[in-house]
């Protein structure tokens, strides 16, 4: 039977806190007494020398509050500013909360794009790096404040799980109002069960994530998938386990019910880890199923084994592959733009410069430049 991952074999690891987690919900309120529980289990990792980066919701939360907005959705331009109001809560929140363990922390706002381009991304890393050098805890959210609708997380499941793929953490949790991943939601079925190790994310455990049902969430088991698919191609695993109790992390560490996604155990390279954090897509690839039996060997994508084309990408985006089923393979960096591609998909290499009047390379994505994820 395989072991299940510990915390306390992790040099560093990364800590997601959704919004209903940390506040009160409706009345924008942080739950100080939770928090400085959890304060106390990071002040115990970090004696045992492990390093911890948080990522925080809940700006949008404390800002509505703040702002006065009620109702359920709200349109960018309130979002923004309510995340422009809230941040300042929250981090004061934190540093409140860890200053009584003599910890210091430094805010960190990074939007999509700060992980698509690969010279921001190498900085974001090393400024993290840098602080954890020094002993502090970099606390990060999405700069929602100047993020558009279009090129944005909006939520910090998959921020995170970018995040933690890289700076090369060990583990990710997420800490949620839910326990684990059901074989269904169980707040609609109480038949469903906890699956406390997942090693492979298959087409049915994907078919088990459900979206999220609460007013002021904007992650739900599916984002979560997500992440986890991102952070165990990055050698990270991760965990989803409650968050609502008093030190969550302890609970962790004291082997009770919750939910592991294995990593890999071949991390992947750091350019490779780039790619896998990529979570902002310009364009989808569907692929037969000859295509997918070469990508799982490693295999580059050629052309004759690309199906169907979504979306609008030029050459260098980073686009998504699915096989028929629609489930994720893996994502890479796109040699030719889609108008191209359009036209060369389904037909043979050597056809391409007859057709195109030009050819960069046989693939459409190589295989240096592509992580599988299935």
């Amino acid at each position: 039977m395989t072991a299940t991952p510990s915390l306390l074999t992790c040099q560093r690891i990364v800590i997601k806190i959704g919004s209903l987690t940390l506040t009160d919900g409706k009345n924008g309120k942080i739950r100080e007494k939770w928090l400085a529980t959890l304060a106390e289990d990071i002040r115990a990792l970090r004696e045992r020398g492990i390093e911890v980066v948080i990522v925080s919701s809940g700006a949008v939360t404390l800002g509505r509050a703040m702002l006065g907005l009620t109702h359920k959705h709200l349109e960018l331009p309130e979002k923004q500013a309510c995340a422009a109001a809230g941040q300042i809560c929250l981090v004061q929140a934190w540093q409140e909360a860890l200053a009584a363990h003599s910890i210091g922390v430094a805010q960190i706002l990074i939007t999509a794009e700060d992980t698509e381009d690969r010279r921001r991304y190498l900085n974001a890393r090393t400024t993290i790096n840098t602080l954890l050098d020094y002993g502090m805890i970099p606390v990060i959210n999405e700069n929602d404040t100047v993020t558009t609708a279009q090129i944005r997380y909006g939520d910090n499941d998959r921020l995170a799980a970018a995040v933690a793929a890289m700076i090369g953490a060990d583990a990710l949790i997420l800490l949620s109002d839910i326990d684990g991943f059901y074989t269904n939601n169980p707040k609609l079925d109480p038949s469903a069960t906890l699956i406390e190790l997942i090693e492979d994310i298959t087409p049915e455990i994907e078919a088990m994530a459900g979206d999220a049902i609460e007013t002021f969430s904007t992650g739900g088991m599916k984002t979560k998938i997500m992440a986890a698919q991102r952070a165990v191609a990055a050698g990270c695993h991760m965990v989803i386990a409650k968050g609502d109790i008093d030190h969550p992390l302890q609970y962790i560490m004291d082997g009770k019910p919750c939910s592991w996604f294995r990593a890999s155990e071949s991390p992947l390279s750091a350019y490779k880890q780039w790619i896998a954090s990529s979570l902002y897509f310009r364009g989808t690839l569907i692929v037969d199923d000859g295509a997918k039996r070469a990508l799982t060997k490693g295999n580059s994508l050629l052309p004759a084994g690309v199906t169907r084309i979504d979306g609008s990408f030029d050459r260098g985006d980073t686009v998504e592959i699915r096989d028929k089923n629609d489930q994720v393979l893996g994502m890479g960096i796109a040699i030719y733009s889609a108008a191209d591609a359009l036209q060369i998909i389904g037909k043979q290499s050597d056809a391409i410069e007859s057709i195109l009047g030009y050819k960069r390379r046989d693939e459409l994505i190589h295989r240096d430049d592509m992580v599988i994820t299935l």
